[in-house]
């Protein structure tokens, strides 16, 4: 228990020093884990990832996507003038655009960015009660489209 019980970095420099127990913390970071668990964003995020397993076509472009994406890759490792470059990519575009009109692999983003958005707002509002110059890491998945990095996107390993 003694190990849980830390002196805070910064009481070092003039704060007072009161001893932060990372049991307590730990305690309190499980049960708002908990309660983000028991949400509807997140609930809402399971029900249609859930939804685009089940759907066997969602489950067939994925697979035709990521093919796409490993033949993309490799005209990009050569850039704009390999000659398959345009086509490559508008092959990723266009099954991204199949995989986006399955009304499950769109609710399901629609709850990945919403369940995103939650746990950014929360990281931020316990960062800004640190200091309001914590640095936070973005939320970056909000964008749309190729290589917004949501889990259909082109920077992902495709839906599910």
């Amino acid at each position: 228990m003694a190990a849980l019980m830390q002196t805070l970095p910064a009481a070092g420099q003039g704060v007072d020093e009161a001893p932060a127990d990372m049991a307590v913390l730990l305690t309190h970071a499980f049960e708002l884990g908990d309660w983000i668990k028991d949400s509807t964003y997140a609930a809402e995020y399971i029900f249609w990832k859930e939804q685009v397993g089940k759907n066997a076509e969602a489950q067939e472009l994925t697979r035709q996507f990521a093919k796409a994406k490993e033949k993309f890759a490799e005209c990009e490792r050569f850039g704009r003038f390999h000659p398959d470059y345009n086509a490559a990519l508008d092959e990723v575009y266009a099954i991204q655009a199949r995989l986006d009109s399955i009304e499950s692999v769109r609710r399901f983003k629609e709850a990945e960015s919403s369940l995103d958005q939650l746990l950014y707002d929360i990281t931020r509002t316990i960062a800004d009660a640190v200091s309001e110059t914590v640095k936070v890491s973005g939320n970056e998945s909000s964008g749309k489209g190729c290589g917004s990095g949501g889990s259909c996107s082109c920077g992902s390993g495709g839906c599910g």
